[in-house]
């Protein structure tokens, strides 16, 4: 029998499919499988493309936020943010097509014909600071926290409307996903400490 049509391998690379609801060449490569096994799963219709590059279990019932671990897996140095970290936070009531990313200023613009991204260019503290891990369908995702992702949304306000900023702040507020230490802090890295100072003090009036 051929390494091609090994049905052991073929099992071992549903087991791990199994594990991992979003799946990777890079992932069987680990586990010391040929890749060439995920293209005759799909051709059997044992396995689907979900993404370039990117394979699951047919019909597997996965996250609302599927794209943003699909956008991880393709982007590596990137975090969620903006408007997509306020849904993933349940904060205000934006729901975008969209990935928003950020990624570092020197980066090449990333091509992925799915799922759709905004590209937002951070460095410094402002990138790496307030970044949590959040497990998506399996994947590691890295997201700005609550008060990052909505001082971000006062610093790139330009972008995405002053409104949205404002709603992501009353409404995180409310909901007591925000303090102010924590607001402040991610104000001041993002040096929009005066932007955010009378609407920070609205909220606490």
């Amino acid at each position: 029998m051929t390494l091609h049509s090994d049905p052991t391998l073929e099992q071992a690379a549903l087991a791990l499919a199994e594990r991992q609801p979003l799946l990777r060449a890079r992932d069987l490569a680990t586990h010391g499988l040929p890749t060439v096994v995920l293209s005759r799963l799909v051709a059997a219709g044992r396995l689907e493309r979900v993404a370039r590059g990117v394979y699951s279990l047919p019909g597997r019932a996965l996250s609302e936020h599927r794209s943003l671990a699909e956008a991880a897996l393709r982007v590596p140095r990137g975090v969620v943010c903006l408007l997509s970290a306020l849904r993933v936070h349940g904060i205000g009531t934006q729901a975008p097509f969209e990935v928003w990313m950020a990624i570092p200023h020197h980066s090449p613009t990333p091509r992925l014909d799915q799922p759709a991204l905004r590209v937002v260019r951070m460095s410094g503290a402002a990138l790496t600071e307030g970044v949590d891990l959040v497990d998506i369908d399996g994947v590691q995702v890295p997201i700005f926290n609550a008060a990052k992702t909505v001082a971000d949304c006062f610093k790139y306000r330009n972008k995405i409307g002053l409104d949205v900023a404002l709603e992501a702040l009353r409404d995180g507020w409310s909901q007591r996903k925000l303090s102010m230490d924590a607001l402040w802090h991610y104000a001041t890295v993002n040096r929009v400490a005066n932007v955010m100072r009378p609407y920070l003090e609205s909220v606490i009036a």
